[in-house]
């Protein structure tokens, strides 16, 4: 099991998601480090996992706000062994181009993640991961959001499998924060729709017997915060 570290940025700063309640985050607190500055967050949390990824959620960008490029830039030369998985609301594949190009050279370590509440149209879903024209799309990842037994979707994505790229997230919304433990259910519905799939699933970790039940209902990676911040796993030999 691949434990994937995750800082949501809000206004600068590294804010606790809480069951998808984007507009209610509060500045962090762990007990990893002090503050919210994001390079110290994602640098501690790195180290604690000895993780080579690291997912960042720019939830300005999710909200309809200016992305966060400075603090994006900071990361990414803070950081620099480290390649950075970026949720920055995508509709297309050209958005996470002109994203990647505004970066600078450093953006070629951002592997953009289209999220299905996030993708304009299932024309633009297949054009992400099947279009030569687009590298930013191509080498992606996909995120199958839901919230609430909801799927958050108008492009379709959860019913086009055949259009998935190799690498899927399996986000379940109301999870995330809220010490419920993984949803395995969704997990394996997606495993169904596409056994070949390298899933990763997001939300509910409560601590490493969670990983473990996770590893046997078939994730290979999973994308954890809070119970890296409370203490409840421990830190990763490299």
């Amino acid at each position: 099991m691949i434990l994937i570290p995750v800082i949501d940025l809000m206004h600068g700063q590294v804010v606790r998601a809480v069951r998808g309640n984007r507009q209610s985050y509060r500045p962090i607190e762990s007990t990893l480090c002090r503050g919210s500055v994001p390079v110290d967050v994602a640098s501690v949390l790195c180290d604690h996992c000895a993780s080579p990824l690291l997912y960042i959620a720019d939830l300005d960008a999710l909200l309809g706000r200016v992305t966060q490029v400075s603090v994006l830039q900071d990361l990414l030369r803070a950081l620099p062994a480290t390649e950075i998985w970026l949720d920055a609301g995508f509709a297309s594949a050209e958005a996470a181009r002109r994203l990647r190009d505004a970066l600078g050279a450093d953006g070629a370590r951002v592997v953009p993640v289209f999220a299905s509440e996030s993708l304009d149209s299932r024309a633009e879903l297949q054009r992400c991961f099947a279009d030569a024209a687009h590298p930013a799309g191509r080498d992606g990842v996909l995120s199958l959001d839901r919230r609430d037994g909801q799927r958050l979707d108008a492009a379709g994505c959860w019913d086009a499998p055949e259009l998935w790229p190799a690498r899927v997230i399996v986000m379940t919304l109301e999870r995330v924060g809220s010490d419920a433990g993984p949803d395995l259910d969704t997990l394996a519905d997606v495993r169904r729709k596409s056994p070949g799939v390298f899933a990763i699933g997001a939300g509910g970790i409560r601590d490493a017997a969670d990983l473990d039940r996770a590893a046997q209902a078939g994730a290979g990676a999973w994308l954890v915060a809070s119970a890296l911040h409370d203490g409840r796993l421990a830190r990763v030999s490299g």
